[in-house]
């Protein structure tokens, strides 16, 4: 017997004393906490204990029976207590082995049910997922084939969707604040304090683009069915950080450092941005710049060898040279920040691709074939040979958590516009609500990495099922195996320990992992339980603007429901003008009492939005209830007064 589990029966009375007094004090005044994680820990250990108890009493029982019937020489009696005494005694000293813990994962199953999350989440607001949908983002009937050209794109909506995500992401009322509220968290979690972008920081912004081998080709349709990273995101992104963080041109890079970008990308990004870096593999010429490999960038996979090897895309046979570790470029040395703007979809060998899997392009060799080992389903899968499952070796873990790579990511912003089934497959329109039957036409954003992977999961996965009809590599067991890791590292495998830059400090927890409710409420734990929960929390923003509004002019005022409505703690207040007015926004409370109110002398026509973030004039917390927002707008132009009401609900 293990020293530790000697300890444990020694010790077991205290422990179960204490796990039952926890369970009982947190789960009486609210019986819905007894599916918190902590509560899913205690309770096997509480049962234990409660059955240990009974079990004494029971067997103590049985004894002072022997004594009696052995007295009047009732022997049969006597030995029926005993026997009694003994099986009782046998199962009670059962009750004290170490408890099956909630989360505990093999190769075959999961233990994972909704919202029971693992691991410790991350950002301004812990655990926070912004999810920005505009069916009007992208063209709803453009022509497939040709789904990346910037015209089936309403770049407009875009940029306001990615404003929106950012106030929302770290409630802020201002983009400039919001990126400032981004960098302090990042540089603070990097142990650079509380510091705010300084300028000559060099910023790199790591695409998808695996499919560009033409160079400088505007013709995707002669790669058959791809999904990669979308025009808009990239030229949002870019508008924020040279218009409102006041990043140099010449201090930006963009590139997917393994291909080229193509013409159609570069076209659009070098109109607007001239003096941007344009990364190409292997030229520099037509306004790109070649990548230099580092001699010194380099991450060392955390399975020694065991895992990976070099096969060169040979779907025969596994490779049977390993492979311990890969340079990078010199970009992630020389970059202070990287942003990593992937596209949601399925993949055929990971289940699916995001943030994680968008690193396989960040080496220095020809190709990603050898990483492919360390996904669920290698190349070698044809042949037989499979990963699936969970607790195996994840090559996504290192990828998350190297220096260069993820611990440079200074925010996750994901293209969902067009997100699909899998990499070699045009976009497809999504079935499930609030889609029905539309391109996704989405972006989120989050400080957290594992939670924003978490959730682009349980969307993939509820969508594309067998009755779905699409692509449903997605659905292999085991997909989100790395999330699993990446969040507690009580879920690696046997035998490895996770440290990709070779340091002797193992990784800690990287963000939360958790699945939502269902698809329908999509709600995670800090949605059900703002106050006390400790996973995710799913921010939904539903924007539409509408075919007059596209143009920035809408024909008529309109006043949009707050979004998130309920909210904790800031909620987005949206109007559109017809023409310049004067605004002013009050907020009452119930009793029609003024909260708090914002004046705009003169606001231009078109799409306007304020963020309230829960407090009154004075800057100080309001209690949750009911509250009524107004909208008075007074046109410059002519005597038209526009004014409109609504209500929404602030739970704390």
């Amino acid at each position: 017997m293990k020293l530790k589990q000697i300890l444990y029966k020694l010790l077991f009375p205290v422990i179960g004393l204490g796990a039952l007094a926890w369970f009982l004090i947190r789960v009486i005044p609210k019986p819905s906490r007894a599916t918190y994680p902590c509560m899913r820990v205690a309770y096997p250990v509480a049962s234990g204990f409660v059955i240990y108890l009974l079990g004494l009493a029971a067997s103590a029982f049985a004894m002072g029976k022997v004594k009696e019937h052995w007295k009047n020489s009732r022997y049969w009696a006597t030995v029926g207590f005993l026997t009694t005494a003994l099986v009782v005694g046998f199962f009670t000293f059962q009750a004290d082995k170490p408890a099956v813990y909630a989360d505990t994962v093999n190769e075959n199953t999961t233990i994972n049910p909704a919202n029971v999350p693992i691991g410790v989440a991350k950002g301004i607001l812990p655990g926070r997922v912004v999810w920005v949908h505009n069916p009007d983002a992208v063209n709803q009937d453009c022509d497939i084939s040709s789904w990346y050209l910037p015209e089936n794109i309403n770049q407009t909506a875009v940029d306001q969707m990615l404003s929106s995500a950012l106030h929302s992401v770290t409630s802020q009322t201002t983009d400039s604040a919001a990126w400032v509220a981004v960098f302090k968290y990042h540089n603070t979690t990097r142990g650079k304090g509380a510091v705010n972008y300084v300028k000559g920081e060099k910023i790199f912004i790591k695409i998808n683009a695996t499919s560009a081998y033409q160079y400088n080709s505007s013709d995707l349709s002669t790669i058959s069915n791809v999904s990669e990273t979308s025009v808009a995101p990239v030229l949002a992104v870019l508008r924020q950080l040279v218009n409102v963080v006041g990043v140099a041109q010449s201090d930006i890079y963009i590139g997917d450092p393994m291909k080229h970008i193509y013409k159609h990308l570069y076209d659009v990004w070098h109109s607007e941005f001239h003096n941007v870096h344009y990364l190409d593999y292997s030229y520099s010429t037509l306004g790109r710049e070649k990548v230099v490999p580092s001699s010194t960038a380099i991450i060392h996979y955390s399975d020694h060898g065991t895992i990976l090897r070099n096969n060169g895309f040979d779907m025969s046979h596994p490779g049977t040279t390993p492979i311990y570790n890969d340079h990078l470029y010199s970009i992630f040395e020389n970059a202070e920040y990287m942003i990593n703007i992937p596209m949601l979809k399925g993949h055929k060998r990971a289940g699916m691709t995001m943030f994680a899997k968008n690193h396989f392009g960040s080496h220095t060799r020809g190709d990603a074939s050898h990483l492919h080992n360390g996904l669920m389903a290698p190349w070698e899968m044809e042949n037989g040979v499979s990963r699936s499952g969970y607790g195996l070796y994840r090559v996504q873990v290192d990828l998350m958590s190297h220096a260069l790579l993820g611990k440079k990511n200074l925010i996750y912003i994901m293209d969902a516009l067009w997100a699909t089934d899998y990499e070699l497959d045009q976009p497809i329109k999504w079935e499930m609500p609030p889609f029905n039957t539309a391109y996704m036409s989405s972006m989120f954003v989050s400080l957290d990495p594992v939670a924003i992977e978490s959730v682009g999961y349980d969307f993939l996965r509820s969508e594309f099922t067998v009755a779905r009809g699409a692509g449903t590599y997605v659905q292999m067991n085991g997909v989100d195996d790395y999330l699993h890791q990446a969040a507690d590292s009580l879920n690696w495998p046997s035998g490895i320990k996770y440290d990709p830059d070779s340091t002797g400090v193992h990784v800690a927890s990287l963000g939360v992992h958790e699945h939502w409710n269902n698809a329908t409420d999509k709600q995670y734990t800090r949605n059900l339980n703002p106050a006390t929960g400790t996973g995710i929390e799913l921010i939904e923003t539903e924007q539409t603007t509408g075919v007059a509004e596209r143009e920035n002019t809408p024909e008529y005022f309109r006043l949009y429901s707050n979004y998130p409505n309920p909210f904790n703690p800031s909620t987005t207040i949206a109007y559109s003008l017809p023409e310049r007015s004067s605004v002013v926004v009050t907020i009452y409370d119930i009793q029609g009492r003024q909260i708090k109110s914002y004046t705009f002398s003169a606001q231009s026509a078109g799409y306007q939005r304020i963020v309230w973030n829960g407090t009154n004039e004075w800057g100080n917390s309001i209690s949750s209830g009911v509250y009524v927002y107004r909208v008075r707008a007074s046109s410059l132009e002519n005597t038209k007064i526009f004014d409109k009401s609504a209500k929404m609900v602030l739970l704390k």
